[in-house]
């Protein structure tokens, strides 16, 4: 598969010296089926399970669909109607979980542990030339009840996967926003020492 996003300009800088992997990823809408098989998909969750978590305890889970399966509509019918312009041309659909406890404590780390096995997951998806969008628009609550997912478990976000699309299939008002966005600037996120008293004002 052709790297995603070649034919997009890329207005970010770093201040400081990074792989440009981190600025290379972003999160596009243009997706598409074509060539996407689901041996792509699993090599996405191979890269998220090599992922660091506290004591190892490893608590992300991933549920997924692909295109066409059987499972499709009942992923699909969770996303808000705005994804669903964009995310119907996915090749799979993901739903993101974190375990709560381990050995029948709470774990204070799972959704820290389950971030880093997201973003595992957007690299790998960015250096194989796929394309991988997290999302938060989508009914949590119908999600757990038609997966039937426990309550020891967080429903954390989904994620729409597939290839490169064009750009040109989306509709007229999302191909205005089809480049990577910016970030805050590194004093802005990080401080030595004492929390900063600007840091309020977010």
């Amino acid at each position: 598969m052709t790297k995603p996003y070649d034919d997009v300009e890329n207005p970010r800088k770093a201040e400081h010296e990074i792989d440009c992997i981190f600025i290379d990823r972003w999160s596009s809408r243009a997706l598409s089926t074509e060539g996407f098989t689901e041996e792509h998909l699993l090599s996405l969750f191979e890269a998220a399970r090599w992922a660091p978590s506290s004591s190892n305890i490893q608590p992300w889970r991933f549920l997924y669909a692909m295109n066409g399966d059987e499972n499709w509509e009942k992923f699909f019918n969770l996303l808000v109607d705005f994804n669903k312009m964009w995310a119907k041309n996915a090749a799979a659909l993901v739903v993101v979980l974190s375990k709560k406890t381990a050995d029948g404590k709470p774990n204070k780390t799972h959704s820290f542990d389950t971030g880093a096995a997201w973003m595992s997951l957007a690299l790998q998806a960015r250096m194989k030339g796929l394309v991988a969008h997290g999302m938060a628009g989508f009914d949590y609550e119908k999600a757990r009840e038609v997966l039937n997912v426990p309550d020891d478990y967080e429903i954390e976000a989904m994620i729409a996967v597939g290839a490169q699309g064009e750009i040109e299939d989306l509709p007229e008002r999302m191909q205005k926003s089809e480049v990577p966005n910016d970030r805050k600037p590194v004093k802005e996120i990080a401080a030595r020492g004492e929390f900063p008293s600007n840091w309020t004002e977010d």
